[in-house]
């Protein structure tokens, strides 16, 4: 097995309640690690429990475009029940441009900005419905997550918008530089902000992503939150540790020149980031 991992980011929120499943493999071991607003957990599964397919299964764990399955009964976490999906809303293209055809550290990717969901799941003894909720899925690859980054994402909205951003310091060819992508869905329309089609980053610092490609221009301020610490992958080995809040609030304003096409503050946004390296700002 090289080393390199993958891994898929399943978030599911309803009714103030948040909860993410990363199912995915390191080096060595395969894994099923579970977010919520609260606690985190990380399950170990032997590499033989891995299976990809168009269903990824891991242990007695499924994990597809329709939805998720999950049974898991381990000493520190009981997680059991079911998720459908609706329809996905995918982007248009790949998230990384002309960079998908280039050997990176971390590739990117963005399966569904926002979809609809039914169903259950039972954490620890406590009942959570999804009935009604909002999703999103992505998905990582590589060697290792950037020395410096910091990842926005919300769609718990009161109008049809999700979004998704993030900067990150980024080695290539012996050297290193800041890039970003970012998504912003607006009533059916997809805007597209990156280093490859001309974007620039106008700062980046803790809570703070300002981003602009031409006339417009995405400012997104997430309120101070530590978040809980998660395992992350290093040269294909899940012994880093990077920080997210799976909810919290963030102020969203996107502008087209003097014109404000969206801004609104949401209680529910997730917010991830690594200070090996310092951001921008």
């Amino acid at each position: 097995m090289s080393a390199r991992f993958e891994g898929w980011y399943y978030k599911h929120q309803a009714g103030g309640k948040s909860l993410a499943v990363i199912p995915g493999r390191a080096r060595d071991h395969a894994f099923v690690q579970i977010v919520t607003n609260d606690d985190s957990y990380y399950v170990n599964y032997p590499l033989a429990a891995y299976h990809r397919g168009d269903t990824l299964r891991i242990g007695e764990n499924s994990f597809s475009r329709s939805g998720v399955r999950l049974d898991i009964d381990c000493p520190e976490v009981r997680l059991f029940g079911e998720v459908r999906y609706g329809a996905l809303t995918s982007i248009r293209g790949d998230i990384m441009g002309p960079f998908r055809y280039v050997p990176m550290e971390c590739r990117h990717g963005v399966i569904s900005m926002d979809h609809g969901l039914a169903g259950t799941l039972t954490l620890n003894g406590v009942r959570i419905d999804f009935t009604g909720g909002r999703g999103y899925i992505e998905s990582d690859s590589g060697r290792s997550f950037p020395g410096g980054y910091t990842w926005v994402q919300c769609n718990a909205f009161g109008t049809d918008c999700s979004i998704m951003a993030a900067v990150a310091r980024i080695p290539f060819c012996g050297i290193r530089f800041w890039g970003h992508i970012a998504v912003v869905r607006l009533d059916g329309r997809e805007y597209r902000l990156a280093t490859y089609n001309g974007g620039r980053i106008v700062r980046a610092a803790p809570g703070i992503v300002e981003l602009r490609r031409g006339k417009y221009r995405l400012s997104i301020a997430v309120d101070s939150h530590e978040g809980l610490r998660l395992p992350a992958p290093r040269s294909g080995e899940m012994t880093h540790t990077i920080r997210e809040a799976i909810s919290c609030p963030a102020h969203f304003r996107f502008t087209e020149g003097e014109r404000v096409l969206f801004e609104e503050r949401s209680k529910h946004a997730s917010y991830e980031y690594e200070m090996e390296e310092p951001l921008l700002g």
